[in-house]
């Protein structure tokens, strides 16, 4: 009789522990399954695949060494333009830019004709006062799938044609999106770019953005070397005069991003959009993918980020002064180089992330 309770009361036990497994088991997979069927991304605000190096966090095994970047006579954003086609639209040629300082002058075809309204107009490049923008663009073809990047982009007529080297082959929205039209590093025009409402609204930054810095002081260029590391697949035509840096870990394509001893209290951060520009770059960080040509610090946004920027907090995203600047110069001192990341190990690699990754599309 004693030896019968023993063993029912073992039985038992047993039993209620299998119902409470159960119902946890239960629990995570309706969570799973209801998270998976909610949480979702729009391609166009949040592009490419999970594993895509522009939506890969970074990993728990990456390895940080310094990169010695200091504080810039200047911030501001580099202006990338994006725009989703309607089949509706008239076809308009695009050329390739006759100068980088005259490029709504080019004849030779890019061999491609877009559907743009007539109202599309972006300047040319201008000597007086000096602006040459880059003008990294991405087209959405009619399809919703296809990719067309130019760089740079001008169009100075209503009605006229449209100037910019095109980057090829075009790239799928929902591939790896690697390549582009930022011909310093061959990266993305649109992956990595803080999009409109990143910077003011109360949601994190869940991608790598992209960095513009002075090569003359800071990218390294040998015979060995030339100037680029994977996932760049060049440097710019002019690296071998034009790149001073003597790290040779730090070239077009170099990941960088702020090792997780570093914190916004430590760095005595003062302003909000820094602080999320703090956290984007500890959980994802930044790519370098164009030579600024002159001592300034660029981050690659979206046309109309500056606007609503200033509309927002009350002061500029273009600045040489002031809190937002000592933040941003503050940034560009913390990062560090992620020395092992690879086509193997994006983000450095490791079990686990520093964030979520991105959900499927």
């Amino acid at each position: 009789m004693k030896l019968f309770s023993i063993f029912s009361y073992r039985k038992w036990k047993l039993r209620i522990f299998a119902a409470i497994v159960s119902i946890v088991v239960t629990i995570f997979l309706t969570s799973s399954t209801t998270n998976s069927q909610t949480v979702t991304r729009d391609p166009w605000l949040w592009p490419f695949s999970t594993t895509s190096i522009w939506n890969m966090p970074i990993g728990s095994d990456a390895k940080y060494i310094p990169a010695n970047i200091q504080k810039a006579g200047w911030f501001g954003p580099d202006r990338e333009y994006f725009y989703k086609l309607k089949a509706s639209d008239p076809l308009r040629p695009v050329y390739s830019p006759g100068s980088w300082t005259k490029r709504c002058s080019g004849t030779n075809s890019m061999n491609i004709s877009l559907p743009v309204p007539n109202s599309l107009i972006i300047p040319d490049a201008t000597l007086n006062p000096y602006s040459t923008p880059n003008n990294a663009s991405a087209f959405l073809m009619p399809d919703g799938k296809t990719l067309v990047q130019l760089e740079p982009l001008a169009r100075c007529q209503k009605s006229g044609p449209i100037y910019g080297w095109r980057y090829y082959p075009d790239l799928s929205l929902s591939g790896e999106g690697i390549g582009g039209a930022h011909f310093g590093s061959g990266l993305s025009s649109i992956g990595g770019s803080i999009r409109k409402g990143e910077l003011t609204s109360d949601q994190a930054i869940r991608h790598a953005i992209k960095f513009v810095i002075w090569g003359k002081k800071y990218l390294y260029y040998s015979s060995n070397l030339p100037g680029y590391r994977w996932p760049a697949d060049r440097a710019d035509s002019a690296a071998a005069t034009n790149y001073g840096g003597t790290n040779p870990a730090l070239v077009q394509g170099t990941l960088l991003a702020i090792p997780p001893s570093v914190t916004e209290t430590s760095l005595q951060l003062q302003t909000p959009a820094a602080k999320k520009l703090f956290r984007a770059l500890q959980n994802y960080g930044a790519y370098v993918v164009d030579d600024a040509g002159w001592d300034g610090h660029y981050i690659a946004v979206e046309q109309g980020v500056p606007e609503e920027f200033k509309a927002k907090y009350g002061y500029s995203f273009e600045t040489g002064a002031g809190a937002f600047y000592d933040d941003i110069m503050k940034l560009y001192r913390a990062v560090y180089i992620v020395d092992n990341n690879s086509p193997t190990s994006i983000g450095g690699g490791g079990s686990t992330r520093r964030a979520p990754l991105a959900p499927p599309l």
